[in-house]
């Protein structure tokens, strides 16, 4: 392996070993005609990032457009340069919108609202208080178009409130192999709030290429405790999508609406709340 790992660009290693545009886009797409009975268009991705998915939406959706909301400019305009000029004629379709998701009813007047709302990758875990995270559920409510779905992910189980590191090896076609370390560095259960780390290590795991690449400092939010937050910012339903386990035990990767989950010790799951 050539330790210029994608030239270490901690873009580009979250992008490889935390992302799974392709399965979300094909997800959102799935559940939103099941439920609805026809075709989303306008996709907006809250904590959008470097915009990876909102790429990938008007790349699959014949006619789509996407909005990206994200506070940290430099990776929208790292986002604008790496992925959404690869979509040539497409780019038109991506607008990218420096702005708080907690404003994002500001400037929707006259607009056109969204089919589907995101917030992947644990973003809305940065609202510890529960009267911000019912804030920023409303703000999706009264943003979104009158038949919208909003999706969230969340993970949990008794290995989410221990300090420990998560190695994976990431091998995707076309790149460098390297590392990928989840460091939940530490947990208070009294408030909840947790401290996590990525770090990118060489293939081998022994030499750390970039340590602290991304910091979080969350609330571990509770999946009771996000249904009922939606339910109380209007949403009429709240359904949870449960991953399966193959013939080891192993995460399937097919996620099914479900009421009842099992004791993993550790899990993740979506969350789809409908208007």
């Amino acid at each position: 392996m050539t330790t210029s790992a994608q030239k270490l660009d901690r873009h580009v290693l979250y992008q490889l070993s935390v992302q799974n545009p392709e399965f979300e886009a094909r997800f959102i797409r799935k559940v939103y005609k099941k439920e609805r009975g026809k075709d989303a268009k306008l996709f907006r991705e809250d904590f959008c990032g470097t915009a990876i998915l909102a790429c990938e939406w008007v790349r699959r959706v014949s006619g789509g457009e996407a909005i990206g909301l994200d506070l940290d400019e430099p990776t929208l305009e790292w986002g604008r340069e790496h992925n959404i000029a690869k979509l040539g004629k497409k780019a038109s379709r991506v607008r990218l919108i420096n702005r708080n998701v907690l404003d994002a009813a500001k400037g929707s007047e006259g607009e056109t609202l969204p089919d589907v709302v995101a917030a992947f990758n644990f973003s809305y875990f940065i609202f510890k208080d529960r009267n911000v995270l019912l804030d920023y559920f409303r703000a999706v409510y009264n943003s979104s178009a009158d038949d919208a779905i909003f999706f969230l992910d969340l993970y949990g189980g008794p290995e989410s409130q221990v300090a420990q590191e998560e190695p994976r090896i990431v091998d995707e076609d076309g790149h460098d192999e390297f590392t990928y370390v989840w460091d939940q560095y530490k947990y208070n259960p009294i408030t909840g709030e947790t401290v996590c780390h990525i770090h990118f290590d060489d293939a081998e795991g022994e030499e750390r290429l970039i340590r602290r690449a991304f910091t979080y400092e969350w609330r571990l939010w509770s999946l009771p405790e996000v249904q009922d937050l939606l339910r109380d910012a209007g949403f009429r339903e709240v359904h949870v999508y449960w991953e399966g386990t193959d013939k080891d035990g192993e995460g399937s990767g097919v996620f099914r609406r479900s009421v009842k989950g099992d004791d993993s010790v550790s899990w993740i799951v979506y969350i789809v709340a409908v208007k």
